[in-house]
């Protein structure tokens, strides 16, 4: 659906994006990630055609971003950061003049606007003015503006950006019902809702690409230790004692918790150190209540990858 090649973005002397490749599979959800200046607003603007690339190729659909802008514009909805909505227009009248300026004909333009209406749920404050409305419902006004001429693409930037955490758990579920009918390309900095969200994720840093990869598959490649976490009915040094030898250079923590004792190591080696735990607790005699092997989240992993930076929002070059 998508397919950059070799993409490069300056702005006078400054490389926002430095030869740039991927691609997104039709009907996929990709989370677009990196910390700040990394160039993720530049990439979507790019593919969306709101900027040209210095160099490289970028296509949606097949069709030539570069060659062919308004036909890739009519495949694709695109949200930016602080989308502009007039304050003053009802929300139905605002939807019918963008489907309008969008080329939809005059025959459907209702039909778009209430079908629209209804994937954002936005339908009981089509009369009211927009300026009246909360951040959420402006948010939701936003994307249906994004919808309202049938795009085979969506790209989101910060779809949920100044939302409470019940509009962010909103969002999240309106998005993942786009993806029934909508390749998606979604950036933003909550990393647990991008986990949730989005199949597969593209971690970029300063301007280049560190990552594309569906989530797990990444988890997998940077847990190159085992985190096990285990609870088990015993004292605290006799636990250490037992555990020691399947830790990784001997880092073990075994905290009390009441009778039950907790305790937490990277496993040494490839193995999964799980059965030997199980093992070591029947040998002793010890009752066992959780045993766990811990996946890094998206967060750990990110962090990992860009040397500790946080993907804080990104500021215009």
């Amino acid at each position: 659906m998508v397919r950059i090649e070799h993409v490069t973005k300056r702005f006078g002397g400054i490389t926002a994006v430095d030869d740039l490749s991927f691609e997104v599979a039709r009907g996929e959800v990709v989370g677009v990630l990196g910390p700040n200046g990394a160039g993720k607003t530049t990439t979507l603007r790019m593919i969306a055609g709101y900027l040209r690339p210095t160099g490289g190729t970028i296509t949606v659909g097949g069709r030539s971003v570069q060659d062919d802008s308004i036909e890739v514009r009519r495949r694709t909805g695109y949200m930016p950061e602080h989308a502009a909505l007039y304050p003053e227009m009802r929300v139905a009248e605002y939807l019918r003049y963008r489907a309008a300026l969008k080329g939809v004909p005059v025959r459907r333009v209702r039909r778009r606007v209430a079908e629209a209406a209804e994937q954002c749920g936005i339908g009981p404050v089509l009369n009211r003015t927009i300026g009246h409305l909360s951040k959420g419902y402006r948010q939701r006004v936003a994307l249906a503006d994004t919808l309202v001429h049938e795009p085979e693409l969506l790209i989101l930037d910060e779809p949920t950006l100044g939302l409470d955490p019940n509009q962010i758990r909103q969002a999240r579920d309106l998005v993942r019902g786009l993806a029934e009918r909508h390749t998606v390309l979604l950036s933003s900095h909550i990393l647990p809702e991008v986990e949730m969200t989005c199949s597969r994720v593209i971690i970029l840093h300063r301007g280049r690409l560190l990552a594309a990869e569906p989530v797990r598959a990444l988890a997998r490649r940077m847990n190159r230790n085992a985190r096990i976490v285990a609870q088990v009915r015993a004292p605290p040094d006799a636990v250490r004692d037992e555990l020691a030898a399947l830790a990784a250079g001997g880092r073990l923590t075994a905290e009390s918790a009441g009778e039950w004792t907790e305790a937490r190591f990277e496993a040494a080696g490839d193995e999964d150190p799980r059965p030997a735990v199980a093992a070591a607790a029947a040998r002793r005699g010890w009752d066992l209540r959780e045993l766990r092997r811990d996946a890094q989240s998206l967060e750990e992993i990110f962090l990992a990858l860009t040397g500790g930076q946080a993907p804080h929002g990104e500021a215009a070059p």
